[in-house]
């Protein structure tokens, strides 16, 4: 889906969203199901994550690395989580209870942003598409189901 500022994926996980929540709203294991290839390991801060929790992230973009600090913006227990850095931008999971297990939605909202126009010049939403549908895969793989 793809709002004017915002794109987003929903997949099918076989787990209770308690579960799936406990893996999101722990920062030591975002490096398993980063879809892009970034997220090296998490950098102190909180261990598991609550509203206005800060954490940091070793990144790597090619033969780059560099560090990322987040806030959770947005907490709602076992349902949603959301973190932004500096540039403002959040990344949102969403989790709705389904028989057999839950559906996590992933987005990429820059509708925050500080500099919006920016990253859409620099064409990040259609590459975090593909990210997005790479991480949810691999979240959905960590509790058993195929891509």
């Amino acid at each position: 889906m793809t709002s004017s500022r915002s794109v987003s994926e929903t997949r099918f996980v076989p787990a209770p969203p308690s579960e799936v929540f406990a893996l999101l709203s722990d920062p030591s294991r975002h490096h398993e199901i980063d879809g892009s290839g970034m997220v090296q390991r998490a950098r102190g801060g909180s261990s598991t994550l609550t509203l206005g929790a800060r954490f940091g992230m070793d990144m790597r973009l090619g033969p780059i690395p560099y560090r990322m600090n987040n806030t959770v913006v947005e907490f709602e227990q076992d349902r949603r989580i959301a973190w932004a850095h500096f540039g403002g931008h959040r990344w949102r999971y969403e989790i709705e209870p389904a028989d057999g297990g839950c559906q996590v939605t992933e987005t990429f909202d820059w509708s925050t942003a500080k500099s919006p126009r920016f990253i859409e010049l620099m064409s990040y939403p259609a590459r975090n598409r593909a990210a997005i549908v790479a991480t949810l895969d691999r979240l959905a793989g960590l509790f058993g189901a195929g891509s």
